[in-house]
């Protein structure tokens, strides 16, 4: 259990949940297209028609012809059905006119109602002669069998819900004969009934077949069943008969395998079907010029052109007769025209088929694009992603319609393109939970330590926030209360005061520093440490970092006045809160620290070092801001820079500039900084050129000025190493820097 727990974190962490989560997904799907419930399979079904709409069967030849028993036939010779040797003038017409053979798309289920034998007996007043005379004519059914036997002519049979009758299996039937597997019957459409035709006109006809047509789920017609069972028997289409008997082809034979029928074979030709026995019809758009009026042809007004070798069909278009059927190219497609378009299909060679192993190309794909999803997309930013996306649908609906446009196979598109989709999504939702989390657990981070505007950049752009560490260039602040354990020592029996004294000066303090755009690293009691240019960028790190420095003497002096206030009503002690801070610009290296139980967003570094120690000089020098050089450069400008000294801090090598910030750019056009800032720079010059006295004159000249009790205590310290070093002068080489002694 514990080994089983350890693989899966393990897994979480070197894959993550989403992508184990998409792995399952692709297995569901696998799945679902191996069921085939029936909302893939009309989904599957759509696309093929969208192709069919966009790409239709291009005519290239005209070899069927429709009789059609319009209504324009059944306004001239009454209701239908017609007396049968009418059927036989029809037939007799079209052999006359040269038709190939003759296929019919009705049946002739009943012996004709007008059959001599029959009106005479069930006609009122008739005289025993003349009824005589009627019963010793041939009956219309003798009549269209002679008509049969003198053509081609293939009869239609239909499939029925329920046994009528049982079958006579004295009459012909065509041969079927199976290659492969056996048992493939069982995949073939089965119906319980069969109707025939009436056995006198049945048994002289050149061939017979069902002109039942199996609609899908949405009533459209896209398949039409080639090889079918009926009553227990195994019998062709109506259209597949016809290609038999004018191919020749005395047996006809289906080829099979493991997973059901894959085609049919005649002479000469092998039509692809479906598991089922179907076959996918290549549909044409809607042909009116194939079509005759059964009335034109009774009259003999029918051009030749329009019969001689021709396979004719006879049908009907009539809305009453209720044989109008839906296709993907059509809504209203006589059921006779769906026979047509079969044959003209099989004849053009123009036939689409889906292949038996186009369910293991859609499954490929899925599993190829799903998994290169799985294993990119996380990685790629929005506009990849999209992008990526697009090329994935792209691929998928190009191979697609490669396969209809240049080898006419069906080979379906969406199964892949849902799966991968639902795969994307899957990803850009864990994105966008792991985005919301991350979102949170910044503000969470960086609330109390950054501005709420910052804080709302970063959690919209994360990306922008490295934990894992980055080197940056970055301003670094430290700041200290002087004297602070004195001042807490008068708490010692109120440390609920000193709490609250605590808060009163670091509250202004930090709002100060993140007002501008600092990030609060820690507080160590009364001390601060905060940087800037990190986490976000922050073009103007020095000069922001420096008017936080600046902005925080003025609250103090603020807190000092209440403060001071408060002592006076109260009668007790007032201790002034005196700051010193420290601004260093350098590398640092910056990101989340700490360890396995506890975290902080740190940074560390020479430069974080450097500051620290400027401010812990502060005192010394009698600023309460000192900035290193790259800070005073940057700052220049906006703030009034003293240079103070050339140190070496303990533990560096490199001596380092430093400068005190003494106001902003109001006190550094003043007269009075610029004469304190001139004799500076003169008693610095002196100072690093060995001139102990010129310097020592600078210091009286300066002490002499106004404003002089600014820099009284930088002269005292001068003084003192000048004393120092006419004692002891200083060794060759000398720069002028020197060793601080503490850190």
């Amino acid at each position: 259990m514990k080994r089983l727990k350890i693989l899966r974190r393990w897994f979480a962490r070197k894959f993550g949940f989403a992508r184990l989560m998409c792995l399952a997904l692709l297995v569901v799907f696998a799945g679902a297209r191996l069921w085939d419930p029936p909302p893939i399979q009309e989904l599957r079904l759509r696309t093929f028609d969208m192709f069919q709409l966009i790409d239709p069967r291009h005519k290239t030849a005209r070899p069927v012809t429709i009789v059609d028993i319009d209504d324009k036939s059944l306004a001239k010779l009454g209701q239908w059905p017609w007396p049968r040797t009418r059927i036989a003038d029809l037939i007799q017409n079209l052999t006359s006119h040269g038709a190939v053979a003759i296929g019919f798309d009705v049946v002739f289920s009943e012996a004709d109602r007008l059959n001599p034998d029959l009106v005479a007996s069930d006609m009122r007043y008739l005289d025993d002669a003349t009824r005589a005379k009627l019963r010793e004519l041939p009956s219309n059914d003798q009549i269209l069998s002679e008509a049969i036997k003198r053509s081609r002519v293939i009869l239609g049979e239909t499939g029925q819900r329920a046994i009528s009758s049982e079958v006579d299996k004295s009459l012909p039937f065509t041969g079927v004969a199976t290659v492969g597997e056996e048992g493939a019957e069982r995949f073939l459409f089965e119906f319980p009934g069969l109707l025939r035709n009436v056995p006198e006109i049945e048994k002289v006809a050149a061939g017979r077949g069902l002109f039942s047509i199996k609609t899908e789920r949405d009533g459209l017609i896209r398949r039409v069943p080639m090889i079918m069972r009926a009553q227990g028997m195994v019998m062709p289409s109506l259209s597949l008969e016809i290609l038999r008997v004018v191919t020749g082809t005395p047996t006809l034979l289906v080829r099979t395998d493991k997973t059901g029928v894959r085609a049919v074979r005649l002479k000469g030709v092998e039509i692809p079907t479906d598991r089922n026995g179907q076959l996918w019809v290549h549909y044409a758009r809607q042909d009116p010029s194939i079509y005759v009026s059964a009335a034109d042809v009774l009259d003999n007004t029918v051009p030749p052109n329009k019969i001689a070798g021709k396979l004719v069909l006879i049908g009907t278009s009539a809305v009453g007769l209720n044989d109008i059927k839906t296709t993907p190219v059509s809504s209203t497609m006589p059921g006779v025209e769906i026979h047509a378009q079969v044959l003209e299909s099989v004849l053009s060679g123009a036939v689409i088929s889906q292949p038996n192993y186009a369910l293991g190309v859609e499954l490929l794909a899925a599993l190829v694009i799903g998994l290169l999803v799985i294993i990119f997309t996380p990685n790629l930013g929005p506009v990849r992603l999209v992008l990526a996306g697009a090329t994935f649908a792209a691929i998928l609906i190009g191979v697609s319609w490669f396969f209809y446009a240049q080898h006419r196979y069906l080979i379906d598109f969406t199964y892949p393109l849902l799966s991968t989709t639902a795969i994307y999504l899957t990803l850009i939702f864990a994105s966008f939970v792991r985005e919301q989390r991350q979102r949170v657990q910044i503000r969470g981070m960086f609330a109390q330590y950054m501005s709420p505007v910052l804080v709302e950049q970063l959690a919209q752009s994360p990306e922008k926030l490295v934990l894992g560490g980055e080197e940056r260039e970055m301003t670094i602040m430290f700041s200290d209360v002087r004297g602070f354990t004195t001042i807490s020592e008068t708490y010692k029996h109120d440390p609920q005061g000193l709490i609250a004294l605590m808060n009163r000066f670091l509250t202004p303090l930090t709002d100060v520093i993140i007002d501008q755009k600092g990030y609060i690293d820690k507080y160590m009691g009364d001390a601060i440490m905060a940087f800037w240019n990190a986490p976000l960028d922050d073009a103007e790190h020095e000069v922001n970092a420096c008017e936080a420095a600046i902005q925080m003497l003025e609250k103090i002096d603020a807190v000092n006045k209440d403060r001071e206030q408060e002592a006076i009503d109260g009668g007790h002690v007032y201790i002034p809160l005196n700051v010193g801070i420290g601004l260093n610009t350098g590398i640092g290296v910056v990101g989340n620290m700490g360890s396995d139980l506890k975290k902080n967003y740190s940074v560390l570094g020479d430069s974080v070092n450097l500051a620290s120690r400027l401010e812990g000089q502060s005192k010394e020098y009698g600023f309460p801001i000192i900035v290193g050089s790259r800070t005073a450069l940057a700052a220049k400008d906006e703030f009034a820079i003293l240079e103070l000294d050339f140190i070496m801090v303990k533990g560096k090598t490199e001596p380092e500039v430093i400068y005190a910030i003494a106001g902003r750019a109001d006190v550094m056009h003043s007269g009075a900084f610029q004469r304190l800032r001139n004799v500076t720079i003169e008693m610095l010059a002196c100072y690093r050129s060995r001139d102990w006295q010129g310097a020592l004159d600078a210091i009286d000249r300066g002490r002499r000025s106004e404003d002089a009790d600014t820099l009284e205590k930088l002269f005292k310290l001068y003084e003192v190493r000048i004393k120092e070093f006419q004692v002891n002068p200083p060794p060759e080489g000398w720069t002028g820097a020197y060793a601080l002694l503490t850190k």
